[in-house]
């Protein structure tokens, strides 16, 4: 077992694309912790649209300023990573109930696997509850505007990347 600092906590995600609702649970995980380890996913069942490089770049754009925070990439398991990066917390965002099953199980296997780690959840704020990286997708490759969704750096790249003028004309 190894020493983990319970001020430290790992944020973790695919981050495909970062949104607001990611933001606002950031900002107000540095009110409770030292420090926060955004961590972007590597391996994920899910096909990312932008690269993992991508994904920690805008990640590291839109939170520029906000707190006491690294971003950076990881691979594997969880558990090892949030040991190996000296955190005793992951914490995660639920929107609704139907997050809470998955994320329970999720926090239930983790525990297992390392129990000195514990998983702390906040509520997503109301603003964002609708919010997900899959739906901004959905709108923003089908031309619907995202804008106040996602942080600026994010809503651009989500323009670019699906072909839309930017700024948004219309």
């Amino acid at each position: 077992m190894g020493s983990t600092d319970g001020k430290i906590a790992i944020y973790p995600g695919t981050f495909d694309p970062l949104t607001n609702g990611h933001a606002s649970l950031i900002q107000r995980g540095c009110q409770i912790f030292d420090h926060i380890v955004v961590a972007v996913a590597n391996d994920t069942p899910k096909t990312p649209l932008f690269t993992i490089d991508e994904r920690v770049q805008m990640a590291q754009e839109a939170l520029e300023g906000v707190g006491s925070i690294t971003v950076e990439p990881f691979s594997g398991l969880l558990v090892d990573y949030a040991e190996r990066r000296g955190a005793g917390v992951i914490l995660r965002g639920l929107r609704a109930v139907s997050d809470f099953e998955y994320e329970f199980q999720l926090a239930l296997m983790n525990r297992k696997m390392k129990r000195h780690i514990q998983t702390v959840f906040l509520m997503t704020d109301y603003k964002w509850l609708y919010i997900s990286s899959t739906i901004i997708k959905a709108a923003a490759s089908l031309g619907g505007d995202i804008k106040g969704l996602v942080p600026d750096n994010v809503y651009r790249r989500l323009r670019e990347k699906y072909g839309y003028p930017y700024p948004l004309n219309g």
